[in-house]
């Protein structure tokens, strides 16, 4: 027998015991979090409030802005609180308990100084999260549904929130290594549809190529706000910086196209990792594992993502035509008034296909998408 077999099923206890202990529970987040060593090792009989004073506890509202096993970082004012998740917390079902950008409200436990800073402790959690706030807007992708580094808290999520109540969706692509692709930025423009966010298209690397002009023409038809720029030269930066001052955004993209390198040229002192796109495939490596938030100098907040290779959508293949909209415009044409825009006659979407109107390159994205839908349904 293995010498670990079997060591890995123990360490995951029942759902139902584990969030009334509140031992071992987990949100959205990685150990390997760059947190001080507080955040790590907070000791147990520490974390543990009684719901009598709980209660006598004064209430403060704040912002998720970072999480690890058994709890999450919350912004109150100018203070960062390490905070356990309350025995008493509950999230609606169908997606992730909390991220980062949710609105939360806690009670605190430390003490407030004469000038109303908190008096923060390194052995102790500073509040409990008892509630959290509906979210306005997020960033969401499907939760993966089997494998091993599946957390057993999270398995009655559907979709895995990246980020909320944020106003700004940033999809960054790069321009070479790796290539645009623009069957991903489809995907990217639906999720903020979705999720309530305003898209931007943000092309990097424009200093290894120029802008493929020709691709980019329907997304500006498309009424997309389209930025070209490059976070090795800084051409370009200071329209991205206007875009983002002052909101709560979010930048997304595959691996390897320069969310964090732009993080690194807007943000002074960011210092977030970067790595080399590898050489012999121009596939991005993935260098950021978890989000993260960062101030931006002339005020609002940035989320830096991990990159995605592929991205899933949670929606059915029926709604797909509602997130098209230059297929929607034209679909009281269709002979049939539930027309997939696949293979009826007299398509009013196909004609236009053909007549050059909606771009080949579109359509196929759409029928792309819808395949993968109808797959992800029947397994």
């Amino acid at each position: 027998m293995a010498r670990n077999k079997g060591k890995s099923r123990d360490r995951v206890k029942d759902w139902g015991q584990q969030y009334a202990s509140q031992e071992g529970f987990e949100h959205e987040g990685s150990p390997r979090k760059s947190f001080t060593k507080r955040e790590f090792k907070l000791p147990k009989r520490e974390l543990s409030v009684g719901a009598e004073e709980v209660r006598d506890l004064p209430r403060k509202e704040g912002m998720v802005t970072g999480q690890f096993p058994g709890g999450a970082m919350v912004r109150l004012g100018s203070d960062q609180l390490l905070c356990q998740i309350g025995g008493t917390f509950r999230a609606p079902e169908g997606s992730t308990a909390l991220t980062l950008g949710d609105v939360v409200t806690v009670a605190v436990i430390r003490p407030e100084h004469q000038d109303g800073r908190l008096e923060l402790d390194k052995e102790r959690a500073d509040g409990v999260i008892i509630e959290r706030r509906e979210r306005q807007t997020a960033l969401c992708r499907p939760q993966p549904r089997g494998g091993k580094r599946r957390d057993a808290a999270e398995a009655g999520a559907f979709e895995k929130v990246i980020a909320a109540n944020m106003e700004v969706l940033a999809i960054v692509a790069a321009t070479s290594r790796p290539a645009m692709k623009p069957g991903l930025i489809d995907r990217f423009l639906i999720i903020a549809e979705r999720g309530g966010l305003l898209p931007i298209l943000v092309i990097n690397k424009i200093d290894l190529a120029p802008a493929d002009e020709h691709q980019l023409a329907h997304f500006s038809e498309m009424g997309l706000d389209i930025l070209r720029c490059s976070a090795a030269t800084g051409e370009g930066l200071d329209g991205l910086t206007a875009r983002l001052a002052g909101r709560q955004s979010v930048l997304a993209g595959a691996s390897g196209v320069g969310k964090s390198a732009l993080i690194n040229a807007i943000v002074p002192g960011a210092d977030a990792a970067t790595r080399e796109v590898r050489r012999k495939d121009d596939r991005g490596r993935h260098t950021t594992t978890n989000a993260a938030i960062y101030e931006l100098p002339g005020g609002g907040m940035i989320v830096d993502t991990p990159g995605l290779r592929e991205l899933g959508l949670a929606i059915g293949a029926e709604e797909l035509p509602w997130y098209f909209p230059e297929f929607e415009a034209i679909a009281g044409g269709c002979h049939f008034g539930n027309c997939t825009h696949t293979h009826e006659p007299d398509c009013a979407v196909i004609r236009a296909v053909q007549e050059g109107s909606i771009p080949p390159r579109r359509y196929d994205s759409y029928l792309n998408i819808r395949q993968t839908l109808r797959r992800a349904r029947r397994q």
